[in-house]
């Protein structure tokens, strides 16, 4: 090996050395290819780097059954919400992806028709209804809905101790394609800030405010699920989301204690 050997001739070094399932190597060299270039970049110091290692180590140590520091992070930094415009590559007119957030919860109960998703939680009552469409309009009957959001508090039922399945709710629509539920009408709050992401924030001059929102997964056989947010037109940081995740399609009127989302899946 050369003693002079370049910054070029080591990242082609590491980079020989991954085989196997051939998207596991596209993704490795290429991240190894950015990271090279991210140390050159900003020059890193043999200092900055180890700062860096005990950041992600603390990331990890603050990571259990309920909190997911990565997921925080990742959309912190905008990379969440990156994935979902990559992936989703939906069609013109579709409803618009975002982040899926690191507090959803897999078996929430299955709802009727305009049933209530409250079990306790005092907020304001509000009914989210609307259609699930195609592109051309026609309704589609038999979607489902996934439904969650964060209690009056600002917390979600998983960082309530003995909340259960609170504000939760899996719904399918009708033949008309519609869908109705009764929930409380979401507040603006705060991302975890006990851990290092909410040191991240300070340090960099950054907020932990999320705008008020209700989480959505539609889904459809033959159609393409996609991840969403009805955003509540009231709150006012709609322009500095935490985690990037506002659109402006997505932003709904939500005074009067009703509020209509209505959902276009593209198909599969």
């Amino acid at each position: 090996m050369s003693e002079n050997i370049t910054p070029d001739a080591h990242l082609a070094e590491v980079q020989a050395t991954f085989s196997g399932d051939p998207r596991t190597v596209e993704i490795m060299r290429a991240a190894v290819k950015h990271l090279h270039a991210f140390v050159e970049e900003v020059g890193l110091t043999r200092d900055e780097w180890f700062k860096g290692i005990q950041f992600l180590t603390e990331v990890g140590h603050k990571c259990d059954d309920v909190r997911q520091e990565f997921i925080l992070l990742s959309d912190t930094l905008g990379v969440s919400m990156l994935v979902e415009m990559v992936t989703q590559e939906a069609s013109d007119g579709t409803t618009e992806p975002t982040v899926f957030g690191p507090f959803h919860v897999d078996g929430a109960p299955p709802k009727d028709f305009g049933e209530s998703i409250i079990i306790d939680d005092d907020g304001e009552p509000l009914v989210l209804r609307g259609t699930v469409t195609n592109l051309e309009g026609e309704p589609i009957a038999g979607a489902t809905l996934d439904v969650w959001e964060v209690g009056s508090n600002g917390l979600y039922d998983v960082q309530n101790e003995g909340h259960g399945m609170d504000l939760r709710g899996i719904f399918t629509t009708d033949e008309q394609g519609r869908y109705e539920v009764g929930t409380v009408r979401p507040v603006d709050y705060t991302i975890p800030e006990d851990g290092p992401v909410g040191r991240m924030l300070r340090t960099t001059g950054r907020h932990a405010w999320r705008p008020a929102h209700i989480h959505v997964v539609a889904a459809a056989p033959g159609y393409k699920t996609v991840t969403t947010h009805a955003f509540d037109a009231g709150s006012k940081y709609l322009d500095s989301d935490a985690v990037f995740g506002v659109r402006k399609s997505l932003i709904v009127d939500m005074d009067g204690n009703e509020a209509t989302f209505d959902v276009v899946l593209d198909r599969a």
